[in-house]
């Protein structure tokens, strides 16, 4: 936390006297932990994943759908000891597994939260649920700790990366991470229709850029074959956030999404999950109440 370098944009700063570019001091910040439904179905299971939202993100997307907490509104500080039994808790409501959501900033204390969980009992797969700008370096010290990697593979040509999520070399630095993932989880392993070893890399189509769609998939493909998942999704929902960028102020046109599934056929890919149409609504996007939050983990941790 001195000199942070947790992520591919090494501010460098002292996080515990000033920001860098993701805005997080060395205090985690939660907006949200509840049993998600709605993430694949591999990933959420009967009773849903455990899935804890982290504030702050390290990519700033000028479309993110959890602009609330990535960017505005500050979150609740918890300590790695009450991440642990809050990882507990949801393991006790029958979680399929702990899902960590946007984290990359707070590996180190993720780290000392998991081990401490576990020492205490807590079973489930972590998962790990990024936008897919990661440090190699900073991913080594999860291994063994991460079961399965959720992450995103937003742009295959970085003009776009950086238009829209103020980030240079999104793509090189993306190949790696995943790399690095792969590298640690190897092949996926399911038990009961749940996955508990693996990945899954996401892809959400932007309104006019099915062609960088296509070299994405096809990357992915004749990179790893069906030894990943791909989770092609159509859930775009333009925010006012979008307004001054006429080509994202829509949704994805049905005709869009089709030839991108219709691409993905062509050319083997069998893993994959896709999405129904009605997926574009701002009812997806969980609703962070920090009220409900603060009281959520008042009763936690009066029982630590």
């Amino acid at each position: 936390m001195n000199t942070c370098e947790m992520c591919p944009r090494k501010c460098k700063v002292n996080r515990k006297e000033k920001l860098g570019f993701c805005k997080a001091t060395d205090k985690i910040e939660i907006a949200k932990f509840y049993l998600h439904k709605w993430e694949e179905p591999s990933i959420s299971g009967k009773y849903g994943s455990g899935t804890v939202f982290f504030n702050h993100c390290n990519l700033q997307c000028v479309y993110c759908q959890n602009y609330k907490i990535s960017s505005k509104q500050k979150g609740m500080e918890v300590t790695p000891t009450t991440l642990a039994y809050i990882f507990l808790y949801l393991q006790n409501q029958k979680a399929s597994n702990i899902n960590l959501v946007t984290p990359t900033h707070y590996i180190d204390q993720i780290k000392e939260a998991i081990l401490l969980a576990r020492k205490k009992g807590l079973s489930i797969p972590i998962v790990y649920n990024t936008s897919g700008y990661e440090n190699v370096e900073s991913l080594k010290k999860l291994e063994g700790l991460i079961d399965v990697y959720l992450t995103d593979f937003k742009y295959y040509d970085d003009k776009y990366a950086k238009k829209y999520s103020n980030v240079e070399n999104y793509v090189s630095i993306c190949k790696d991470a995943l790399k690095e993932m792969y590298r640690q989880v190897q092949k996926n392993k399911f038990e009961k229709d749940i996955m508990v070893k693996g990945i899954i890399v996401r892809h959400l189509i932007l309104p006019n850029l099915t062609s960088d769609s296509k070299k994405i998939l096809s990357y992915l493909y004749e990179t790893y074959k069906d030894n990943i998942y791909i989770s092609i999704m159509n859930q775009y929902t333009p925010l006012k956030n979008v307004e001054k960028y006429k080509e994202l102020n829509r949704t994805i046109k049905k005709e869009e999404y089709l030839d991108v599934l219709n691409y993905a056929l062509d050319i083997g890919v069998c893993n994959a999950y896709v999405q129904e149409e009605g997926t574009e609504k701002e009812s997806f996007i969980p609703d962070f109440n920090l009220e409900e939050t603060k009281k959520d983990i008042d009763q936690i941790t009066d029982k630590i």
